[in-house]
């Protein structure tokens, strides 16, 4: 089987968590019986696969869809987007529910995302598929935990938050909840928003120290993981953060945001905040602090959370979205052997 991988045009200008788990999937996929092949906007190659999976609800992303749709290929959609009915205002919602009904097959990274997501958008749930995001097992160690404090000049301990520096991320709150805080918040990832960052290590008034981003593959962002004294997730909403399973496979204790599915990833085993609120922020890494990474958190994640484990599931989705795609057809010829 041939399956065509596509987002949107910009997407890897400053990739995130959508982007690893597309090339996580491509990566891994060929180990299934699964070729993928990503989609060439100077070179089509929309003849010669079987199927197209897309990646991202983002606005305009509607028209490839469609066009797929019209050539009668089989599509599945991963979103990746948590909506709840009270925030459903601040997206394209009938842009995005139009893109969803254009899909024989919708993948999200949780059940309570497939829920939230038929819910919202009035759409059937056996529509929706969840297939749980992974982690390299190499996250799980050894490393050199001082390999990340000796090149930037880092002592120990700090606060460590991976996420591209954004609104969503919520680095903003995490900052003001740790004002007066002895230990200095370490941030890793590309700046989405700049005027945002400047106001995020504006207030962190030298307690924050941005170092840029680190190439995922880089032995410095294992060793960060490993040289926390917590790492902090606060952001607005995830599905549940990559770099939150990473961080726990690499031992080190975890806050989480609580809106969104993380719970359905950890369970008991990290610690869960308010976003908006920073002092409930500043509850959870005092927790996290004070009890240190759970002994059995890292073993949890690399037994269910692995790359090549998540994503056995998704030859059989294309499977189904094949079947779909057969059935809409038939349906489609019969009508017009009706009609004539």
């Amino acid at each position: 089987m041939r399956v065509l991988f596509d987002t949107y045009p910009w997407a890897f200008v400053a990739p995130g968590g959508g982007e690893r788990q597309l090339l996580e999937y491509a990566k891994n996929l060929p180990g299934h019986g699964v070729e993928v092949v990503l989609h060439d906007h100077w070179n089509p190659t929309l003849d010669a696969v079987d199927a197209v999976h897309f990646f991202s609800c983002i606005g305009g992303s509607w028209h490839f869809c469609n066009y797929v749709r019209e050539r009668s290929l089989p599509l599945v959609i991963s979103t990746s987007l948590w909506i709840e009915e009270e925030t459903k205002h601040l997206y394209p919602s009938e842009e995005i529910r139009s893109q969803l009904l254009l899909a024989d097959v919708i993948v999200t990274n949780s059940n309570a995302e497939s829920e939230a997501l038929a819910t919202v958008f009035g759409l059937p749930r056996d529509l929706f598929v969840a297939v749980m995001n992974g982690i390299d097992p190499r996250f799980a160690g050894p490393h050199d935990s001082t390999l990340f404090q000796k090149t930037f000049n880092i002592g120990a301990p700090f606060i460590l938050n991976v996420a591209n520096i954004e609104r969503r991320k919520n680095q903003l709150n995490l900052v003001r909840a740790l004002a007066g805080h002895d230990l200095p918040l370490v941030l890793l990832g590309h700046v989405r928003e700049p005027a945002y960052a400047e106001q995020v290590l504006a207030e962190g008034e030298g307690r924050a120290r941005y170092l840029g981003f680190l190439d995922h593959e880089s032995p410095l962002l294992s060793s960060a993981y490993a040289a926390c004294a917590a790492f902090v997730l606060p952001s607005t909403l995830e599905t549940p953060g990559l770099a939150a399973l990473e961080a726990a496979a690499a031992g080190a204790p975890v806050v989480v945001t609580r809106v969104g599915a993380p719970r359905e990833y950890f369970g008991g085993l990290c610690h869960y905040v308010d976003p908006a609120d920073p002092s409930d922020i500043a509850r959870g890494v005092a927790a996290a602090l004070e009890q240190g990474p759970p002994a059995e958190l890292s073993a949890h994640v690399v037994k269910n959370f692995t790359w090549a484990r998540v994503t056995s599931v998704l030859p059989e989705i294309y499977r189904t979205a094949l079947a779909r795609r057969d059935t809409r057809r038939g349906r489609f010829d019969a009508c017009r052997l009706t009609e004539g």
